[in-house]
């Protein structure tokens, strides 16, 4: 009888183990956390969010995530003090157990359905997410008190969020339209108005100012054929009428215009892509799939990506709209050949610098911080969208091939991305030096 009775006591203990190991497998897995940052970016997507606003997203989002997912591992820190304007975050309940995984998604996603549009979308996903977690054999207790803790800490991201500045820029007066003819016009074939004009003016994350990395201004403006500037002009029309299927590939997959305008006769009609900022997003997904990292340090690469991302357009915004400078298309057609049309449909804002120069070197830069360099991967983020991958021996192979990218597409001369790499790349060192995530003292004591 005794006999029987320990064989029932010990089976009962392996299988009280066994559920709860195999609850903590299924919780620390971090494919729902990669998964919800898709998400926020297929909604970003469907809602045709300009670059810039869908940086923001990313940040506020990432941040979110991060703050409630570092609670797992005592050597990350929090970015309050770091991060302008954000205060102490919410703290969880001195010897009470969370699901920090859980509580990380739930942050992200509260946080994200603030910022969008599709807010049924996000809820149909998020209610599903959670009664995943609510089946995983997790204590009822440890399942709610981990998503009150991570709306708590979204509320607090929201809170500091409604202080930068954005609700004030929606009512800012659009851009006017200059009568120089250095300065940028509306091109087609929408001839759509200037997106963002007052982008400089969102509060940053870590970088100083807006203008902490102001450039060296774009050559002088000039119509005479002998001239700087007409010459890069005729480096970017020769380039697209003799693009290599090489280049074509390269242009189109970092094209990352989340909103181009298709026209058929009498009709016009968009398409849908992912922003630039999205596809560095998804990289960086990449890049933890292959390290195989966990869900905090996973929240941390997001973090730092996004962070790098959302100061990179500040930047870069502030230089766009200080110089106003005329696009390739509409010098060209004007000065060189009327009927001339690039590859790529030319965005709407103004030239220098390149948007996608300046943050690809940024997120790669974050990403090098954070996985090292000469970090070889395959990116197929593009596929869904039609097209190939494309396979680079690190980050910085790959920024550099979406700068370069910008003079295939005929949407920038060469300055703009030669000169944009150079930003976004100090910007993101500046970042890796300012932004402390791993408490050391501790890392080292472990």
């Amino acid at each position: 009888m005794k006999k029987l009775l320990l064989l029932v006591c010990t089976m009962a203990c392996l299988l009280s183990c066994t559920s709860h190991n195999d609850y903590q497998a299924n919780v620390q897995n971090p494919d729902r956390l990669h998964r919800s940052v898709k998400k926020i970016t297929d909604i970003i997507v469907h809602d045709i969010f300009s670059p810039p606003v869908a940086s923001r997203i990313y940040a506020y989002t990432s941040v979110a995530a991060y703050e409630a997912a570092r609670h797992q591992d005592s050597t990350l820190v929090s970015m309050a003090g770091q991060l302008h304007g954000l205060e102490p975050v919410p703290q969880p309940q001195a010897g009470q157990t969370y699901c920090y995984p859980l509580a990380s998604v739930q942050a992200l996603l509260l946080t994200g359905r603030a910022l969008i549009f599709s807010e049924d979308k996000l809820d149909e996903y998020h209610k599903a997410l959670l009664e995943e977690y609510h089946q995983s054999g997790m204590p009822e207790d440890v399942y709610q008190r981990s998503i009150d803790y991570g709306a708590k800490v979204s509320e607090h991201i929201l809170k500091w969020a409604s202080k930068d500045n954005y609700k004030q820029t929606r009512s800012f007066p659009k851009y006017s339209i200059q009568d120089s003819e250095s300065t940028w016009k509306p091109t087609p074939p929408a001839y759509m108005d200037a997106v963002e004009p007052h982008w400089k003016k969102i509060r940053t994350f870590v970088i100083d100012s807006a203008s902490q990395f102001k450039g060296v201004p774009p050559p002088a403006f000039s119509k005479d054929k002998n001239s700087e500037f007409y010459k890069l002009a005729i480096e970017v029309y020769e380039t697209g009428k003799h693009l290599t299927d090489e280049q074509k590939e390269i242009a189109r997959f970092w094209d990352c215009n989340p909103f181009v305008m298709n026209v058929k006769g009498h009709v016009m009609f968009a398409t849908k892509k992912i922003s630039p900022g999205g596809h560095w997003m998804n990289i960086t997904h990449l890049a933890c799939l292959k390290e195989h990292t966990d869900v905090p340090h996973a929240a941390e690469a997001y973090a730092k990506v996004a962070l790098s991302l959302a100061d990179g357009f500040i930047a870069c915004w502030d230089e766009k709209y200080r110089h106003l400078l005329i696009r390739p298309e509409t010098y060209i057609n004007l000065y060189i050949e009327e009927s001339w049309v690039p590859l790529l449909q030319t965005p709407p804002f103004p030239e220098y610098l390149s948007g996608h120069s300046v943050i690809s070197s940024a997120a790669a830069t974050a990403l090098t911080g954070v996985f090292g360099d000469n970090f070889a991967f395959t990116d197929s983020t593009e596929t869904e969208f039609g097209l190939t991958t494309r396979s680079f021996k690190s980050f910085r192979e790959a920024a550099l091939e979406a700068a370069s990218s910008r003079l295939y597409g005929g949407i920038h001369y060469r300055p703009a991305n030669e000169k944009g790499v150079v930003m976004g790349t100090s910007l993101g060192e500046f970042i890796n030096r300012r932004l402390r995530t791993r408490n050391t003292a501790v890392a080292s004591n472990q």
